[in-house]
């Protein structure tokens, strides 16, 4: 089911294993503000744009800080497929992405390269059979083990320190530190719905509100107060809720 939100941006839920949810900005979605604040976020991600005419394609890693980017006009569009936890592209090590995206060598209005092979361009209806191909070319695998470790369970069939190298390499982070990143973005759409900071320590397993306040401004680089008093010139990049277990 699609979600429309604020800021031009409608995104959707997938029942794949490997994708996370799919999301639609720009023109298609509708307007969007001067800026946007992209804040740290555990998942890579594909990421489709055309602007003035020309088609760009790249990969995004996770990032662990907030940047803002100036968007300026444009007529164009931004497709995004984010995937699971887990979930990775075997050729290319999530760990190499981590703050950073590699662009795809090759692009045209209805294909692109990736991993020296020409793949058609997916749209918003169609990310989870773009998937599928990826999964059958053998290029997209899946580790279950870390999507369950990070909901919270529990396995004696590994050590904890295997556990530890099959999440960063699966992820190019730390349990630790996907824990951080996605307490901080539940604590976000806490706060915009306009629940007092103090609920918000409780709810998402913060010491204090100092402690809430350092993380804030870490993983989104805006206060509290600032979350709850939007400024219509800065959008934040999408936010969502993950099965990642968050609290201690």
């Amino acid at each position: 089911m699609s979600v429309e939100l604020a800021g031009g941006v409608e995104q959707r839920l997938s029942d794949s294993p490997y994708v996370e949810r799919v999301y639609l900005a720009g023109s298609a979605a509708g307007t969007v503000a001067g800026r946007m604040r992209s804040v740290a976020n555990s998942n890579w991600e594909l990421v489709v744009w055309r602007d003035r005419g020309e088609t760009h394609v790249s990969v995004r890693g996770p990032e662990t800080g907030p940047t803002v980017l100036e968007l300026g006009p444009s007529t164009g569009e931004t497709l995004g497929i984010i995937f699971r936890h887990g979930a990775f592209l075997a050729p290319m090590p999530v760990s190499a992405l981590v703050d950073t995206a590699v662009s795809s060598a090759h692009t045209t209005s209805r294909s692109f390269v990736l991993q020296g092979e020409e793949w058609e361009i997916p749209a918003y209806d169609n990310a989870e059979v773009f998937a599928d191909r990826l999964v059958r070319a053998g290029l997209l695998v899946r580790d279950p083990l870390v999507t369950d470790v990070l909901r919270g369970e529990t396995t004696t069939l590994v050590t904890p320190r295997s556990v530890q190298r099959r999440v960063a390499a699966a992820t190019g982070l730390t349990q630790g530190a996907i824990r951080q990143i996605e307490r901080a973005r539940q604590a976000v759409l806490l706060l915009q719905q306009g629940i007092p900071a103090i609920e918000v320590v409780q709810r998402t397993g913060y010491h204090d509100q100092p402690h809430l306040a350092r993380s804030m401004t870490r993983f989104i680089g805006r206060t509290a107060s600032q979350l709850q008093h939007a400024d219509g010139e800065e959008m934040l990049s999408l936010l969502y809720k993950t099965e990642v277990e968050v609290r201690p």
